[in-house]
């Protein structure tokens, strides 16, 4: 074999495996991926069950249940517009408490709650997860519009 022939077969493999590097690192990146949805995201358009994604919004006062165990516990996620059920095993942040804005991460399960496989926390007072901050205040907007529409139509009953 010449060497020109050497070099271009090297080249070739070169490629191939460069190639074959790249399609696994993008398989790899695309089986991790885990999408942002708000409460109202999910209840309008429900993701596959098989599907792992992150959940976020605000605990609602009243609805941390601790099971007996001390692990295994259920609340609820709201973004002021919709509620979804979580249920969680394992340990909660430090900062995980009601009224707090958090992100689950988990799937939906077939009776309607999100089974989660892991809880974050906002760390301080002042921060909240941008995607959390922007889907409350969406949906405070859409909550106004919604109540104006209802007073309106309270206060003006057509025949």
């Amino acid at each position: 074999m010449k060497a020109r022939q050497k070099r271009l077969l090297f080249i070739v493999f070169a490629i191939t495996g460069i190639g074959i590097a790249a399609a696994m690192a993008l398989q790899a990146l695309r089986s991790n991926i885990a999408y942002f949805f708000s409460p109202s995201q999910v209840i309008a358009q429900p993701p596959p069950a098989n599907e792992v994604f992150r959940l976020g919004g605000l605990v609602v006062n009243g609805s941390l249940n601790r099971q007996s165990d001390g692990l295994t516990v259920h609340f609820k996620i709201t973004d002021n517009a919709a509620t979804i059920p979580v249920r969680y095993t394992g340990i909660l942040p430090d900062l995980f408490k009601e009224g707090q804005g958090v992100v689950a991460k988990g799937r939906m399960q077939p009776d309607g709650a999100f089974q989660a496989n892991e809880v974050l926390a906002k760390h301080d007072a002042s921060y909240m997860p941008p995607e959390v901050a922007d889907t409350l205040k969406a949906a405070h907007v859409e909550g106004i519009v919604e109540t104006v529409k209802q007073q309106q139509l309270n206060a003006n009953p057509q025949p």
